[in-house]
């Protein structure tokens, strides 16, 4: 589905991003997978993508910082012939780790800053690349409860930045039609390093809430972005895509 085309990943070492790069080269592409701190996450991917064939470059990169995405874009022209699907994954975990313990200020920042003003500027940067070479596609990753909402501080500052990045995404399909698409990812709960160190009441109630009767996988996201990035969507711009077993319709 992603035959000979070139892929990039932001935030491909770990979790939803892993697999989604993983995922598009069994498909068949390339792939430009970036992180920040994780060095490790995303060289396990890249060998791993390597063993399947497809050609693979990791870049470290920040996404909320212009200088680092310059360089990416730099690092792009000079590694491969073309920039086919650009996938913007990266974003900030305020949800474990030491994120966790930052007062709710802190959070805001830090969630607009990466992922919000982040996706911009990768999108951006994104078009730039492809208008020249005559399109392309980008997919953003949202989340399913920008539509409805979710109570709780976390919840809250997540629908902030995550709502924007949907509402840009939209704007931006309109500009930049007809040549490039422009569609939003929304995962729901997803079986990441959160769903993972969840209370297992909590994971239980998730799953009595969601109609397909279970969490979902990093490969469940994958599987809509491939087809996002491929031909089989070639009619698709400006659609959000809501990954979550119908928790939110």
């Amino acid at each position: 589905m992603l035959d000979h085309k070139v892929v990039v990943v932001t935030g491909g070492s770990s979790g939803i991003g892993r697999a989604i790069a993983l995922r598009c080269a069994r498909a068949g592409a390339d792939i430009a997978l970036t992180y920040r701190a994780n060095r490790a996450g995303a060289e396990t991917t890249a060998a791993e993508i390597r063993l399947l064939g497809p050609r693979v470059e990791v870049i470290r990169t920040d996404i909320s910082r212009r200088e680092d995405i310059d360089a990416l874009v730099s690092r792009l022209k000079t590694a491969f012939p073309r920039v086919d699907v650009w996938i913007n994954n990266a974003g900030a975990d305020i949800l474990t780790g030491e994120a966790a313990k930052l007062d709710r200020l802190q959070k805001l920042d830090l969630v607009l800053t990466v992922d919000l003003r982040g996706t911009v500027l990768a999108s951006w940067a994104a078009v730039d690349l492809m208008r020249p070479q005559g399109g392309g596609a980008i997919i953003n990753v949202a989340w399913d409860h920008v539509m409805v909402g979710m109570k709780g501080e976390n919840p809250g500052l997540y629908s902030a930045a995550k709502g924007g990045i949907a509402s840009f995404s939209r704007s931006l399909a309109r500009d930049v039609a007809p040549d490039i698409r422009v569609n939003i990812l929304a995962p729901g709960f997803i079986d990441t390093a959160f769903g993972e160190g969840a209370d297992p009441k909590f994971r239980q109630k998730v799953i009595e809430l969601t109609p397909l009767g279970r969490w979902g996988t990093p490969e469940d996201v994958a599987a809509a972005a491939v087809f996002l990035g491929s031909d089989d969507a070639a009619f698709l711009t400006g659609q959000m895509i809501s990954v979550n077993g119908g928790v939110v319709m």
